[in-house]
């Protein structure tokens, strides 16, 4: 049976780790360590993992604050698992999660993974319409947690990621903390040759934000972050990585349109209508709940929006740099 070490950063969410480590205690598969890794945090999580000492083989450490990335790195410094397994303090795991993993591993043999993300029956309407804004074939979501990833291979996400020994011995860890460190690291496993792949059943409930104003500035990072890696990888920058700042630009000039083009402007608010359409009958079947379908239109539009003017003003910013 292999060992896996659970990587946990947290930042001042105590009330997060407790649930969390909640859902790690109902696994059915049981071989594995916690690391919970507390980065400079001013609400410290110490007492927390402390009720959970006799129920998961748990260590908890503080560190000074340095970002997500090196304090992954920092944990997986401290491991003692053959696999590593990165996850946000904002998500929960359901029971077979680890029996999933398990059950892969020997069946496809991955060096790296990630699973995808769905909304807990506990979720708010807003949380329920921003998870499916970021898990929708309408959004850019659909890209997010499929099965296949437009150009290439699967490209694990820290949210829900596993990895190796071998390729932390081989690969090493992350080289930035934030704006995207992730997909930067991914880009690495794979080439240096290492087997990643995505485990459908390894699914995590991910809380994410619980405003849209706290979602509009996650997104507006995330837009950001995709220039950033294209300062490491330039051939990472795909064309269907503009279709949300595209969207956003086709927004802004629609008022303009209506002083410009009488019959432009009708057949782009006719297309708006008929878009956020779809995603309200779509949201609404997938939730059977139609304030969670509403919602949902406005968490796709925020999500579009923010990425696409992180995703601008990040650019705006190499462009002028060189």
């Amino acid at each position: 049976m292999r060992k896996y070490s659970v990587i946990i950063p947290v930042y001042n969410r105590p009330d997060e780790v407790k649930e969390l480590l909640q859902t790690l205690t109902a696994q059915t598969y049981r071989q594995f360590e916690v690391l919970v890794i507390e980065d400079g945090s001013r609400l410290r999580c110490e007492d927390v993992v402390r009720e959970f000492a006799g129920q998961l083989d748990i260590r908890y450490y503080f560190k000074e604050n340095s970002g997500q990335g090196f304090t992954r790195n920092y944990g997986f410094e401290r491991a003692g698992g053959d696999y590593f397994v990165i996850l946000d303090s904002d998500a929960l795991l359901p029971p077979g999660y680890f029996q999933a993993v398990e059950e892969n591993l020997n069946l496809h043999g991955y060096d790296a993974w990630g699973g995808p993300d769905r909304e807990h029956p506990s979720f708010t309407p807003v949380q329920k319409a921003i998870s499916y804004s970021m898990t929708s074939p309408f959004s850019t979501g659909g890209i997010r947690g499929g099965k296949k990833r437009l150009g290439g291979a699967f490209h694990p996400r820290s949210f829900n990621m596993g990895l190796s020994r071998e390729v932390y011995r081989k690969v090493g860890g992350f080289l930035i903390t934030r704006m995207g460190e992730d997909i930067e690291y991914s880009i690495r496993i794979i080439r240096h040759g290492f087997r990643t792949g995505l485990i459908p059943d390894a699914f995590v409930y991910h809380k994410r934000r619980t405003s849209f104003r706290q979602f509009f500035r996650q997104l507006h990072f995330f837009g950001r972050a995709r220039i950033n890696i294209s300062r490491f990888f330039p051939e990472e920058l795909k064309p269907v990585h503009c279709f949300p700042a595209l969207f956003f630009l086709g927004c802004a000039s629609v008022p303009l349109l209506a002083f410009l083009s009488r019959p432009l402007f009708l057949f782009a608010v006719y297309c708006l209508i008929l878009y956020s359409l779809l995603i309200f009958l779509h949201a609404t079947a997938r939730n059977r709940d139609l304030k969670v379908g509403l919602l949902s239109v406005g968490a796709v539009y925020v999500q579009l929006s923010g990425y696409g003017i992180g995703f601008l003003t990040e650019w705006w910013r190499k462009v002028r740099k060189g």
